[in-house]
């Protein structure tokens, strides 16, 4: 794909951000800008509920926060959260709009996290940014500060739908997007000595509706979904 340059720090603010989104697929009329992170935060949720237990005793890492935009529905319902993002703009940004998020600078290599130091370790459309090459270390360190028994989750766009890829091409600070497909970041996170216990499929309707939700439930095997997530227990 060639499109013009630009790089998440350009829009590294919660306004600028949320506007370029909404301009990648304002070929949708009616799509709520929040449904896409609304949805990715009750799945993370609900995951973590089915898995590990009561969301509000555990601790959580945001890898990529940028802005925090699923800060707005994670942060009430969990212990700890804390995010990290290579933005220094973004976090301050991040840290301004949830103080009690506890954000944090980091060089995109290292986490600046202890070893099994989180209970929940999560990177919502972060990966397809990470140079193939980088991606096996990415999940490495996810798991690395994952505490055992505890989860390491990929969200991600799904490469499979074409609504996705047209979103993604308009995107700005997609321009150095790479897709993954599930399998690719399923073998990351096996490599990194995790074990994955779910995958599933989401976004299969573009509005936010109590009886869709139910039939999304029953769609999360079927590959058509916008996003993905991979969750993997580290052993």
């Amino acid at each position: 794909m060639n499109k013009r340059s630009s790089s998440l720090g350009d829009y590294a603010s919660t306004d600028r951000y949320r506007a370029e989104v909404e301009r990648s697929f304002d070929f949708m009329p009616g799509l709520q800008h929040d449904l896409p992170i609304k949805a990715k935060a009750r799945a993370l949720l609900d995951l973590v509920g089915r898995q590990l237990g009561d969301p509000a005793k555990l601790t959580f890492l945001d890898v990529g926060c940028g802005t925090g935009s699923m800060q707005r529905y994670v942060l009430p319902r969990v212990g700890r959260s804390i995010g990290v993002d290579m933005e220094a703009a973004a976090v301050d940004d991040a840290r301004r709009t949830y103080p009690t998020l506890e954000a944090h600078h980091h060089d995109g290599h290292t986490l600046p996290c202890a070893d099994d130091s989180v209970d929940v370790a999560f990177a919502v459309n972060v990966m397809h940014h990470v140079p193939p090459e980088q991606r096996r270390r990415f999940a490495q360190e996810l798991v690395r500060v994952t505490r055992p028994g505890g989860l390491a989750v990929v969200f991600e766009h799904n490469p499979l739908n074409p609504l996705t890829r047209l979103a993604v091409f308009r995107c700005a600070f997609d321009d150095d997007a790479i897709l993954l497909h599930p399998g690719e970041t399923r073998r990351h996170l096996q490599d990194a000595g995790a074990r994955v216990v779910e995958q599933r499929y989401l976004l299969f309707f573009p509005i936010d509706d109590d009886r869709l939700r139910r039939v999304e439930d029953q769609l999360g095997r079927v590959p058509v979904g916008a996003q993905y997530f991979v969750a993997a227990s580290k052993g």
